[in-house]
């Protein structure tokens, strides 16, 4: 019987972490030729081909920022099924020739239904997870985003090369009307709506977001922030380098890297804390910067690869997992949509703003300016959640 309370890989758990990665494939299929597709096709420029990048991380801003509301007077599963048939939909979209500006919305609406789903996804693993093994349950569940974050830019960069892009854009639709059928099979836990519809009354601000998952998420804007440097620009490094052949590997070591480390760290989270993690995988990660600002070989960029995939590919996952477990049950689509709410924030204005500071300190100045923040990012997570954790766990030491 307890055996069975603790299972975590259930068919609810399997289904989830597969729409997961199909949508998570697509937005960074997308990502990685939208622009070319955009430059090639309308004669954008550079500046218009950024914003028909960026205004889909904005359109999934703002269906985060909605369905955290709704998400409990409609039901997790009723808000999942309409955000894959309006992402569905949405992406039929790209096939209609209009004009740049009618790509842009295209994108904008199309971000909006990925943004809606993908939030609903986050909030229903979270409820399916045993509370013992959220860590680990949650660890394993962001391996679907990071197969998705490597597989994603090499699958779209290998086929505007070869093939033409409505076999992209077809490969994309066919994707979403996969996940449609296989979401319909998900049970979603009972919750006390009760509780739900008191503490959703009122137009406040505790309405939109989750206070309590506020802390964590200002540390995720920032390790995003500065990711977005290597997510945005690791392409035109590797062409300065030149080790274009290596680029176009980076994501498959930092894949790779996750996916050894992965089963051990959430397990850790579990029995030992979030600061158990934490802390050396912020560390890391700066180091793993540091050594990209300094990269002169293909070796020394996949070497970083792998560092950056052990600590950021680490931090996001164990940063989710602090977001849900500072709420209660009934608020957990309130966290979890703070949480992927500075989450985009991070990696939607930091290459506009990033793109400021390159002509000044070039590739490499700006990758060793990104190692220093996240080092003191450290010090930042000490008073917002670490401090706390520690206080906290010994106390429940005490108690035993």
């Amino acid at each position: 019987m307890n055996q069975t309370k603790t299972k975590l890989w259930t068919k609810d758990f399997i289904i989830l972490s597969l729409v997961n990665f199909f949508l998570t494939l697509i937005f960074f299929l997308l990502n990685a030729t939208i622009a070319f597709y955009a430059l090639n096709e309308f004669n954008a420029s550079t500046s218009q081909a950024g914003l028909v990048v960026g205004i889909f991380i904005i359109g999934a801003l703002i269906g985060r920022v909605l369905t955290g509301p709704i998400t409990n007077k409609i039901g997790q599963k009723q808000i999942l099924i309409i955000g894959l048939i309006l992402f569905t939909l949405t992406t039929l979209l790209y096939f209609m020739n209009y004009g740049l500006t009618f790509l842009i919305i295209s994108r904008f609406v199309n971000g909006i239904t990925v943004g809606v789903a993908t939030t609903v996804i986050g909030t229903i693993v979270a409820l399916t997870i045993p509370e013992s093994r959220r860590g680990e349950g949650i660890g394993y569940f962001a391996v679907s985003t990071a197969l998705a974050t490597g597989l994603g830019p090499f699958i779209g960069l290998y086929m505007s090369q070869h093939m033409s892009f409505d076999m992209i854009f077809g490969l994309c639709l066919l994707l979403g009307i996969i996940t449609l059928p296989i979401a319909l099979f998900v049970n979603i836990p009972i919750m006390n709506t009760t509780v739900v519809k008191k503490d959703n009354s009122g137009a406040k601000l505790s309405s939109l977001i989750e206070p309590k998952a506020l802390s964590i998420s200002v540390i995720i804007l920032i390790m995003t922030f500065t990711y977005s440097s290597v997510l945005s620009y690791i392409n035109l490094y590797a062409i300065e380098l030149n080790v274009v052949e290596a680029a176009s590997f980076f994501f498959i070591v930092y894949t790779a890297a996750v996916l050894v480390s992965r089963p051990f760290t959430g397990r850790m989270v579990d029995k030992k804390g979030a600061n158990f993690i934490m802390y050396p995988a912020i560390i890391l990660f700066g180091v793993g910067m540091l050594l990209l600002s300094s990269a002169n070989n293909s070796l020394t960029l996949l070497l970083s690869a792998a560092l950056i995939g052990l600590s950021f590919g680490n931090i996001s996952s164990v940063s989710q997992t602090i977001a849900v477990n500072s709420a209660a049950p009934q608020r957990m689509g309130l966290a979890t949509a703070t949480f992927f709410i500075f989450f985009d924030m991070g990696n939607g204005f930091g290459p506009t703003i990033l793109g400021l500071i390159i002509p000044i300190t070039g590739y490499n100045g700006l990758y060793a300016i990104m190692g220093i923040i996240i080092f003191l990012t450290s010090i930042l997570y000490y008073f917002l959640h670490g401090k706390k954790e520690s206080a906290h766990r010994l106390r429940m030491s005490k108690l035993k």
